[in-house]
C-alpha cells in the first residue's frame, strides 16, 4: 500500500487540559524521573565499580537499570516539556523516533525478564553448576539477544503504524506516540496492522511469560524440597525481587496491548501508561536493592570511600 500521508506533525493531547493540574502535574513527574535517574545510574555505578557484584544476577540488573532509563527517558521529558511550556506538537519523525525508541527498550525488558528467571533458575535448582552454566558467553548472548529481539521487534511495530496513510487527523489521545494511539489516526485500512500488532505481541508475550513461568515451577517444587529453613529463606529473598518486578510490569502490558486499538479507553491507558512508562522505571532499582544485603554494601563501601577520599 502507497503511503500517502499529508500530516506534518502531531498533536499530543497529554494527560489534562486543566492548567491548575499541569504545575502539581509537572512537580512530580519531575520527582518521579530524578529518582528514576538516580536510582538506575546508581545501580550501574555500584555493579561497575564492586567486584562483588560481577555475577551473572547483578550484570542483567545492570542491564535492566539501563533498559528502564532508556525507556522512561524516550517519554518523560517530552510530557514535562508539554506541562511546563504547553508545546502540544510533536514533528511526524520525532513521533516515529519516540515510538521507536520507547517500543524497542520497553521489549528489551521484555526479554531480560526471562533471562534473569532462567539465571535464578539455574542459582535455585542448579547451584552446583552455577558457575558452568551462567558463564560470561552464556549472559552475553542472553542480553545480546534480548536487544537484537527487542529492536526488531520495534521496527516492525513502528514500520507497520507508520506505512499507514495519515491524512487529516493529527490529534494524539495520548501523551507520547504510542502504537495503537497513533494507529487509530491512520486514514488507511489498519485491520491488518491491528493483527500484526496482537499476534506478535501475543506471541512473544506468550513465549517470555512460558520461560518465567517453567523458570519459577522449578524453583518452586525446589523450594519445597528443601529440609534447611535458611535455604528456603535465601531461594526466596533472591527470587522475590524479580518476581515483583515480573508481576508489575506484566500485569500492566497485558492489560495495554491484550486488545486491538479500537476497543481501547484512551484515558484508561494514559492512567496505565504512566504507570508503566514513568513509574515501573523508578520502582525497579527499589524493588532490586532496598532488601538487597550486597547492594547495600556496595553503597557503604562507596560512600565510606568518598568520605575518606574528601577527608
Amino acid at each position: 500500500m502507497e503511503n500517502t500521508t499529508k500530516v506534518s506533525e502531531f498533536i499530543l493531547l497529554g494527560l489534562t487540559d486543566d492548567p491548575e493540574l499541569q504545575v502539581p502535574l509537572f512537580i512530580m513527574f519531575a520527582v518521579i524521573y530524578l529518582i528514576t535517574l538516580i536510582g538506575n545510574l546508581g545501580i550501574m555505578v555500584l555493579i561497575l565499580l564492586d567486584s562483588r557484584l560481577h555475577t551473572p544476577m547483578y550484570f542483567f540488573l545492570s542491564n535492566l537499570s539501563l533498559v528502564d532509563l532508556c525507556y522512561s527517558s524516550a517519554v518523560t521529558p517530552t510530557v514535562m516539556a508539554g506541562l511546563l511550556l504547553g508545546d502540544k506538537a510533536i514533528s511526524y519523525n520525532a513521533c516515529a523516533a519516540q515510538m521507536f525508541f520507547f517500543a524497542a527498550f520497553a521489549s528489551v525488558e521484555n526479554y531480560l525478564l526471562p533471562s534473569m528467571a532462567y539465571d535464578r533458575y539455574v542459582a535455585v535448582c542448579r547451584p552446583l553448576h552455577y558457575s558452568t552454566t551462567m558463564t560470561t558467553g552464556v549472559c552475553a548472548s542472553l542480553a545480546m539477544g534480548s536487544y537484537v529481539c527487542g529492536f526488531l521487534f520495534a521496527s516492525i511495530h513502528t514500520g507497520d503504524t507508520f506505512s499507514l496513510s495519515f491524512c487529516e487527523a493529527n490529534v494524539v489521545h495520548h501523551f507520547f506516540c504510542d502504537v495503537p494511539a497513533v494507529m487509530v489516526l491512520s486514514c488507511s485500512d489498519r485491520h491488518v496492522s491491528e493483527l500484526v500488532l496482537l499476534y506478535v505481541a501475543s506471541i512473544n508475550m506468550c513465549i517470555v511469560l512460558l520461560v518465567i513461568f517453567i523458570s519459577y515451577i522449578s524453583i518452586f517444587i525446589t523450594m519445597l524440597k528443601m529440609h534447611s529453613s535458611s535455604g528456603y529463606q535465601k531461594a526466596l529473598s533472591t527470587c522475590a525481587s524479580h518476581f515483583t518486578a515480573v508481576f508489575i510490569f506484566y500485569g500492566t502490558v497485558t492489560f495495554m496491548y491484550s486488545q486491538p486499538s479500537s476497543s481501547h479507553s484512551m484515558d484508561t491507558d494514559k492512567i496505565a501508561s504512566v504507570f508503566y512508562t514513568m513509574v515501573i522505571p523508578m520502582l525497579n532499582p527499589l524493588v532490586y536493592s532496598l532488601r538487597n544485603k550486597e547492594v547495600k554494601s556496595a553503597l557503604r563501601k562507596v560512600v565510606l570511600k568518598a568520605k575518606l577520599s574528601l577527608g
